[in-house]
């Protein structure tokens, strides 16, 4: 289920009640983009536009006055027009943004030149986010200079703008119940994608493919979109982290790492599972993935109210630099190791990123320049991983070539925290016996 009216206006009430008396807040919504001459990218609500109304329609504004007489929440949005409607789908129009999204009061879009400046004379703040979409900062600026250029006549201008984003992002960082279920259950589509990729794998089927049974798993769960460009990266592509061609051929002996995320209910899950083409991991492979586990598992244990951020990766680095003196890939003392970043050319990134509306999610990660403790409510992605480089001679060619990341997402609990994706397999054991049987489809 979708997130519910009274919800959205208890965010926005939220909101308000950080803002000080006689103060504004501004919020545009998203536009419409071309992809190619006369054709448009699937329009997506900006997430912070969205947390705070459920509105989906672009060409639209937020307003929000707290403790102004007439109503606190003031949408302007495309008026109602039969013949556009006809084209291009259903608006809801003033009427519909009153009426079916919570607004106090609403106005056309077109008129928002005329009646927004006079909503800011007199408030001594504005929060805004100055600096996201340029085009509305210079009618911003204009708005605020047409105020200053009647000063003369008695007009006051605002005194101060402040950074919405720091008081919204912190809001959004903490799920609430509903937030926590439709992640859950964008997080359950995306584990049965995963599962399929796995029983859809073989030697001799393009990256892409696979790619295509993941999409078609997140469609027919009811999730249209993927959260983020889905990466198929078999044998040395692997190693490259952001790797979304997805256009070779797989092959036998190879393993292939699969990162992809649906969007459901604009939540998003993010899962990275890496698995044998052929189904067996080579004692190599298995050492490595193993490895990669192991440090998963100790990341995932430091996931708990009173931990702080940067406890997971500290908790995966060991363990991987410890590992890696084990197999020979590095040399030295582990302390020393770690100390000097001798793990840094196999596991070059962090361990994880906040989760929720976007893939890469608000929220600061530190405060007052220490890391952020962790709470319930906050959702992070767990994903250590190993990189070696198909043209490393400094290892031994058993090893080269092999990248393997395994990413989970993890919501903290008021008793620790809860694996949203642990429907997707991922031990050694669990993979080969889902991939052995090489049975039909989902």
């Amino acid at each position: 289920m979708p997130i519910a009216k009274a919800e959205f206006a208890r965010r926005r009430k939220a909101l308000m009640g950080l803002m000080p008396a006689n103060s504004i807040a501004i919020l545009p919504a998203a536009q419409e983009k071309s992809r190619s001459r006369d054709t448009d990218h699937h329009f997506r609500q900006d997430s912070d536009f969205y947390y705070l109304s459920g509105f989906a329609e672009p060409n639209a504004v937020l307003v929000l006055i707290p403790g102004r007489e007439q109503g606190e929440c003031v949408m302007f949005c495309r008026e109602r027009d039969k013949t556009k409607e006809i084209w291009d789908g259903y608006r809801a129009g003033p009427e519909g943004a009153t009426h079916q999204f919570g607004a106090d009061d609403a106005f056309p879009i077109d008129d928002l030149d005329e009646i927004l400046p006079g909503l800011i004379e007199g408030r001594e703040r504005v929060y805004y986010a100055m600096g996201r979409d340029s085009a509305f900062d210079g009618r911003v600026m204009g708005w605020l200079n047409h105020i200053r250029a009647k000063v003369r006549t008695g007009a006051k201008p605002p005194g101060e703008f402040v950074d919405l984003n720091h008081f919204l992002h912190d809001l959004r960082l903490f799920k609430s119940a509903p937030e926590a279920k439709l992640m859950r259950d964008s997080c359950a589509l995306a584990a049965s994608a995963h599962v399929r990729a796995m029983l859809a794998c073989k030697p001799g089927v393009f990256e892409y493919q696979l790619e295509a049974e993941i999409l078609h798993s997140f469609g027919m769960g009811g999730a249209r979109f993927a959260a983020y460009n889905t990466i198929v990266g078999g044998g040395a592509n692997a190693c490259i982290l952001h790797y979304i061609e997805n256009s070779q051929k797989l092959k036998d002996g190879d393993l292939v790492l699969i990162d992809a995320g649906c969007e459901y209910e604009y939540y998003a899950a993010d899962i990275t599972r890496t698995f044998p083409v052929n189904g067996v991991f080579s004692p190599a492979q298995k050492a490595l993935y193993e490895l990669v586990l192991r440090a998963q598992a100790a990341a995932i244990a430091q996931v708990f109210p009173g931990s702080h951020w940067n406890a997971p990766h500290d908790a995966a680095v060991r363990v991987l630099t410890e590992g890696l003196l084990a197999l020979g890939l590095i040399d030295g003392e582990l302390e020393a190791a770690i100390q000097n970043g001798l793990y840094k050319p196999y596991y070059m990134h962090r361990t994880g990123h906040w989760l929720g509306m976007d893939v890469h999610d608000v929220g600061d990660y530190k405060v007052d320049g220490q890391w952020r403790v962790l709470e319930p409510g906050m959702v992070l992605t767990v994903e250590p991983g190993l990189y070696i480089s198909a043209d490393d001679d400094a290892v031994d060619a058993k090893w080269r070539g092999i990248g393997i990341r395994i990413e989970d997402d993890v919501l903290v609990t008021k008793d620790g925290c809860e694996v949203l994706t642990e429907a997707a397999p991922k031990t050694v054991e669990a993979i080969e016996a889902l991939m052995a049987p090489r049975g039909a489809l989902l």
